[in-house]
């Protein structure tokens, strides 16, 4: 085991947390980077990249606010010249399924002379109980314009696994691992199991593009309204109602089910309304 510290790049993030302590538990030493951690990283201010970089060999990539974002792909290119010429060895994207700029991206990184590793997911399971959609859980409805498309939900912590095995063995390298939950739900479908299994009133509201990102502005502001509107109408036109074989490629197991993360989720009561 190197001596070297895996860099994480977006460490206080969904994914990024759980990679940083995985990589910690497991005896790795981890150098955490996000706009809060010394040196500081941020993907909107170029001249912090340098000095995260420095002296790294293997490294998570986690952009934000995500890859489907206009301007991602040449903000990678120019992250990975850098990496390259600071001499790391190694880098694991997580990436977005069906964002057309995410496989930009990824093309990017596959061309580049480093291993790479590219890890796809589809939408995480936490993203109800620890996401943007935990008020709307909270609230009784999920107002989404996703109509009936079923969506490949998987978890977060089976992302997190593909992203530590592809940072910790060179078998992962210059691999495209696109990952999904073992079935597709409409959000109809998400929401009625989480309702049943919790015990609390959750309905889906399926609302057009516009309306959502009306509901957004105020909120999120532009940017984010922007990017989540554009998103969507991307992302919901069919084109993931697939399931893909990454977690067993990499893992060689099965994901994890909707319904067991809905269980254990339950039971820690984030669901309940504080009283």
């Amino acid at each position: 085991m190197s001596s070297i510290p895996i860099l994480v790049i977006g460490a206080t993030g969904k994914i990024g947390s759980r990679v940083a302590a995985r990589l910690t538990q497991a005896g790795y030493p981890v150098r955490p980077a996000s706009r809060r951690s010394t040196p500081a990283f941020d993907w909107d201010d170029r001249t912090t990249w340098a000095a995260t970089l420095a002296g790294a060999e293997t490294a998570f990539v986690s952009y934000v606010p995500d890859l489907a974002e206009d301007g991602a792909p040449q903000a990678i290119q120019a992250f990975t010249d850098l990496a390259v010429a600071a001499g790391l060895k190694r880098l694991v994207l997580l990436s977005g399924r069906g964002e057309t700029n995410a496989l930009r991206s990824e093309d990017i990184l596959m061309a580049a002379p480093i291993e790479t590793t590219i890890v796809r997911a589809s939408w995480f399971f936490q993203n109800f109980s620890e996401g943007t959609l935990l008020p709307s859980v909270l609230s009784g409805t999920i107002a989404m314009p996703a109509g009936d498309r079923r969506e490949p939900f998987i978890d977060a912590d089976d992302v997190a696994d593909v992203a530590v095995a592809a940072l910790t063995d060179p078998r992962h390298a210059n691999q495209r691992y696109e990952i999904t939950g073992p079935r597709l739900l409409t959000f109809a479908e998400a929401a009625a199991v989480i309702a049943a299994t919790a015990g609390i009133e959750l309905q889906y509201l399926p609302i057009t593009l516009e309306q959502f990102h009306a509901a957004l502005l105020p909120e999120l502001g532009q940017r984010y309204a922007d990017l989540l509107t554009r998103l969507c109408q991307e992302v919901f036109d069919g084109r993931n109602e697939a399931l893909a074989d990454g977690v067993q490629r990499a893992l060689g197991r099965p994901p994890r089910d909707f319904a067991d993360y809905v269980t254990a989720t339950a039971a820690s009561g984030v669901w309940h309304r504080a009283a």
